[in-house]
Order: structure tokens, then C-alpha cells, then sequence
């Protein structure tokens, strides 16, 4: 069940402490079925490790389904996922691995130079349009407040939480990966919407049993901007749970 009415307990007035700037979001489109993933998947776990200022999600896509072997983590809704994305840019491309950072860029999941430099780009980017976002937990729900934003929202943004499992080993029987045993980290389980944020002070609330729903560890909320399939910037994020 969600909630949702006027934000004011973290806005009027607001701490610095209470409002984040989100971390970096960085989504990885992987397979099971790809011999190219396992390094990116190596990559996500080192950065998931290495940089407080990144949120990594491993995607896993059902697109190498026909190659020999099911992958056994994938969601046809991720799938889609990539292909929105890949829409909305205009360029299609939709490849694995992929990562698509802050919903906006996208590269190779396994090339770390480019990887982070995408990070640093989507930095400069976020810094300069935050949207003011807090989350926490209370009396048994996931509570979600933004405040009045400055930026042009266009059609508005969707408030989503994504369901996570911290860390799971597949053990590949077929395929390009045959005899593999591939690690992933941060995988999402299911994206459920908490909300529609038009730029005007709002507050989500979801139970913590629905949050962490799917045999997750924790959750990332995001707030991206969105209309119909079109999948724009992500404006703010932030993750809970022991992830």
C-alpha cells in the first residue's frame, strides 16, 4: 500500500544534513548468456565497493535467452527497460554489457576509464539541477520527501523503488559462460512505483515488508524524469536496507 501527501517534516524547515545530493546511479544490462558480461559484472562489484558516491544495479536481460541457456536472474521488464532507454536516446542501441548512468549516458559495462568518466560527467549534471530529495525509515514504512523544485520538470518524474539482492553466484551449465561461476552484485528483482513527482513538495510512503518483497536485502529508491515509455534524467536517489 502506498501513500502520499504534502511533504513537510524534512522541508519546513529543512537540515542540510536531511536534504542528499543522490549518488550516482549506474545500471548495468547484463546476461548470463554474454561471454563479454562477467568482467562488467567483476567491474560493478569493485565499484559497489570502492565509491560511496555510486549506487550499482545489475539488470539481468533476457536477450541471449535463445543461445543455449536461460539466464536465471533475468526479467523481461529489464529487458524493456534498456529498450526505453535506448528509445528515448534516439540511438537504439542496445547491447550487453551496458551501463546507462544517471538514465542519461551509456557505454561499455566492462571499461572501467569509460565507466567512470561517465560517472564524473553525470556529476557536473546532477550538481547543477538538484532535485531535493530525503529518505529514511519510520514507524515501519519507506518514507520518500521531495520539496519544491527549481528545475523545469517537464511532464514530471516517477518515484520508483527498485527491490535488491545484495549478491548472488550463478553457476552457468550452457552457453557462452559453460562451467562459469559469475557473481552478481546489487541485482534487482522488481521496480515498483511509489509516485509522480510534478515539482511541488510531496511525500511517498511504502511498508518495509513491501520494500523488501522478492527475498530482497534492501531497496534504491530513484527519481526519474519519465512520460509514457520515454525514460529521462534521474534527478535523486537513494538506497536503504543492508545493501
Amino acid at each position: 500500500m502506498l501513500t502520499a501527501c504534502a511533504a513537510i517534516s524534512l522541508f519546513a524547515p529543512a537540515t542540510q544534513a536531511q536534504i542528499q545530493t543522490h549518488p550516482a546511479i549506474v545500471e548495468l544490462f547484463t546476461s548470463q548468456g554474454c561471454s563479454s558480461c562477467p568482467p562488467a559484472d567483476d567491474l560493478m562489484a569493485q565499484l559497489s565497493r570502492e565509491r560511496r558516491d555510486v549506487i550499482v544495479l545489475s539488470l539481468p536481460v533476457d536477450i541471449w535467452d535463445y543461445n543455449g541457456w536461460k539466464d536465471t536472474l533475468a526479467r523481461p521488464e529489464f529487458t524493456l527497460r534498456q529498450k526505453h532507454y535506448a528509445q528515448s536516446r534516439g540511438d537504439h542501441q542496445v547491447y550487453t554489457p551496458q551501463v546507462v548512468i544517471d538514465g542519461q549516458w551509456h557505454g561499455v559495462g566492462s571499461d572501467r576509464p569509460q565507466v567512470m568518466s561517465l560517472v564524473e560527467e553525470a556529476a557536473s549534471l546532477r550538481n547543477s539541477q538538484p532535485a531535493p530529495f530525503a529518505m529514511r525509515e519510520h514507524n515501519g514504512m519507506v518514507v520518500v520527501e521531495l520539496g519544491e523544485s527549481s528545475a523545469d520538470l517537464g511532464r514530471g518524474a516517477g518515484v520508483w523503488l527498485m527491490r535488491v539482492v545484495k549478491s548472488r553466484v550463478i553457476s552457468v551449465g550452457r552457453g557462452e559462460n559453460k562451467g562459469r561461476e559469475i557473481t552478481y552484485t546489487n541485482i534487482v528483482r522488481s521496480i515498483v512505483r511509489m509516485g509522480h513527482w510534478t515539482g511541488a513538495p510531496v511525500r511517498f510512503e511504502m511498508p518495509l515488508p513491501e520494500a523488501r518483497a522478492d527475498e530482497a536485502d534492501g531497496y534504491v529508491v530513484v527519481v526519474q524524469k519519465s512520460w509514457g515509455d520515454a525514460l529521462g534524467p534521474i534527478l535523486a536517489s537513494g538506497k536503504g536496507g543492508q545493501l
